[in-house]
């Protein structure tokens, strides 16, 4: 079965022994340059038709429309519908499902520790990397970008801005991001933020004389919506959370011009790779304009992973304003920039994408294969077979295994012609049920926050990582709010990287707010837009025991009044295993500790 499927699913492999891309690259203009250097601007959230040069009547996006303008446009890609599996995908070349990344919560958005991020490539290779902005592939040892081959970090935690697992009040202005794994406080919004620091890096880079790779990932337009008020001002009239979403484009579009024109006066721009992605479908803007399609983002519509990309390289001929329709997605992204860049591809690592350099070029690449890919949303603990699925090609879009639509005749997935078409319907369902069962045997193969690593040491687990069956306190407003009952508890899978004495401190407010267990908080200050996470009053709760499970030991300690946290000292073997950490109150009542920091002592 495993040689079956890499002849039906990964038919680009073929195609490179086959000499295509050699053919491309040699018969045409596209021209190697040695070690261009690369900026990926990828944003959260926004759709297709989230741009004004796709057709959007009330947003107004002038920077990007230039670059639009001058690009080179892949008009069918596709990606996954929500945050976490975009990412996993677009970062390794390998199905969103095949790196453990199928939920954006729940220990499920943690990349394998044995996945090869395009950071490692390009360090490999002698870049210095730089990543900004949003990474929500994990924040605990050995998941962080940091881990993973990127020299310089300056992000946030969880999947957002004020999400449980980043630092503590942060709401879009101000507040402090990690940098290189330190807490660093910071003056300003936070897409100026990210965009500033990633140009310090590639200033830096230059001075150096190094290529550089810089990932700039916004949060923004994800929700909660706030925005600038210059920028959000011009669409106030759409109501508050769509004039906030609109307006962080607008300061997307104003970061994107300027890093341009930074690029451009320091002689950067020609041999840069310049990339404008999204990562799903639009949350927000699809109540006024959604490109003609059907579904948002989580869909498995066409609107909830139909993305654009605009890829610009003067120095390669990636110019023109040229549009590329055949179908592509994520898993092509670093197998493209590894053939453009002339770098070593990893060891051993096997692609589920291609390299697009035959269709990035201006000749006409009639043999180019009539591809099958495959998208899907699970959000479950563990995937489900057919849920939420897209098996697509360039005409064809089967949907959950049941309805399949001509994309080319019905852009907007009105009507099912299923019945019409049981040809079309065996082949797609066949290509899933191969891609399936050979995925399916690694779903089992969970990954685990370490435990006395010396690269994080203690280390801070966030319930936002919790495995439960529905769904964990993922922002700080369910913390501030001491959310109980079914999914608002549940366990971490660890791994002890050593055996040894371990102090576990277990905390029902993060270390940064110094406040007490049974504490109350006064809501935070307000910022421009919709209400804040912080916004969100601190709830007292009075518990008087925590009881911390972590393999097969179990222990409780009481809680007095004004207690901080409670401590524990045990000794613990190496390996994988679960850990759970509660308060119990006299009543009966139980929260989980939403903050555990984790110390192996010499």
């Amino acid at each position: 079965m495993r040689r079956e499927m890499l002849s039906f699913g990964r038919w680009s492999n073929l195609c490179l022994t086959m000499g295509v891309v050699l053919q491309a690259v040699v018969g045409s203009h596209l021209l190697r340059a040695d070690q261009p250097n690369v900026v990926i601007v990828i944003t959260d959230d926004q759709g297709y038709g989230d741009l004004s040069c796709m057709g959007n009547p009330i947003l107004k996006t002038p920077q990007i429309d230039k670059l639009h303008g001058q690009a080179v446009r892949l008009t069918d890609y596709h990606v996954a519908p929500t945050c976490s599996p975009t990412r996993s995908a677009f970062l390794t070349g390998h199905w969103t499902n095949r790196t453990g990344v199928w939920h954006t919560i729940m220990g499920r958005s943690m990349l394998r520790e044995n996945e090869v991020t395009m950071g490692q490539v390009f360090k490999d290779n002698g870049y210095a990397t730089g990543m900004f902005g949003k990474w929500h592939l994990g924040d605990n040892y050995p998941y962080r970008p940091e881990d993973r081959g990127y020299t310089e970090v300056m992000r946030h935690g969880g999947g957002g801005v004020g999400q449980t697992p980043d630092y503590w009040d942060n709401a879009y202005f101000d507040g402090s991001y990690w940098h290189n794994g330190v807490p660093e406080k910071v003056s300003g919004f936070c897409t100026d933020v990210f965009f500033d620091y990633a140009k310090r890096f590639i200033l830096e880079q230059k001075r150096s004389g190094k290529p550089f790779l810089a990932y700039i990932a916004t949060n923004a337009p994800h929700g909660p919506m706030h925005s600038p008020k210059e920028f959000s001002e011009p669409y106030q009239d759409q109501g508050t959370g769509l004039a906030n979403f609109y307006g962080m484009i607008a300061n997307i579009d104003d970061n994107v011009g300027k890093l341009r024109e930074m690029l451009q006066q320091e002689g950067l721009a020609d041999d840069t790779i310049f990339i404008f992605t999204t990562d799903n479908g639009t949350s927000s803007g699809d109540r006024v304009f959604n490109a003609g399609m059907r579904g948002k983002k989580g869909s498995q519509y066409d609107g909830g992973h139909r993305v654009p990309l605009f890829v610009y390289w003067p120095k390669g001929g990636l110019t023109g304003g040229r549009d590329v329709d055949p179908i592509t997605a994520y898993v092509d992204v670093l197998p493209t920039l590894i053939d453009l860049c002339g770098l070593d591809p990893p060891d051993g690592v096997e692609f589920d994408g291609t390299s697009l350099v035959p269709l990035l070029s201006e000749e006409v690449h009639e043999d180019w294969p009539d591809r099958i890919l495959v998208t899907d949303s699970q959000r479950v603990k563990d995937p489900i077979k057919w849920k939420s699925s897209a098996v697509m090609t360039n005409r064809w879009r089967l949907i959950n295994g049941k309805e399949l639509y001509d994309i080319k005749a019905d852009p907007g997935q009105k009507r099912d012609v299923a019945s019409q078409h049981p040809g079309v319907v065996r082949r797609l369902t066949d290509f899933y049920e191969q891609w399936w069962a050979e995925l399916e045997p690694t779903f089992a193969d969970a990954t685990s926050i370490y435990l006395g690593h010396p690269a994080e040491n203690p280390a801070r687990l966030t319930s936002h990582d919790w495995i439960t069956t529905r769904s964990t306190p993922w922002n700080q407003s369910h913390v501030r709010k001491a959310l109980t009952g079914e999914g608002n508890t549940g366990f971490w899978n660890v791994l002890v990287h050593q055996s040894g004495t371990y102090e576990v401190r277990l905390r029902r407010w993060p270390e940064e707010a110094d406040a007490a267990i049974d504490a109350a908080l006064p809501a935070g200050a307000d910022v421009p837009g919709v209400k804040a996470y912080r916004t969100t009053p601190g709830k007292a709760i009075q518990p008087n025991k925590a009881i911390l499970s972590i393999g097969e030991q179990e222990l409780e300690k009481g809680i007095e009044p004004g207690d901080n946290e409670v401590v524990f000292q045990l000794d613990l073997p190496a390996g994988k295993t679960r850990m759970q950490a509660l308060f119990e109150s006299s009543d009966g009542s139980v929260h989980g500790a939403y903050y555990a920091y984790v110390e192996r002592k010499e």
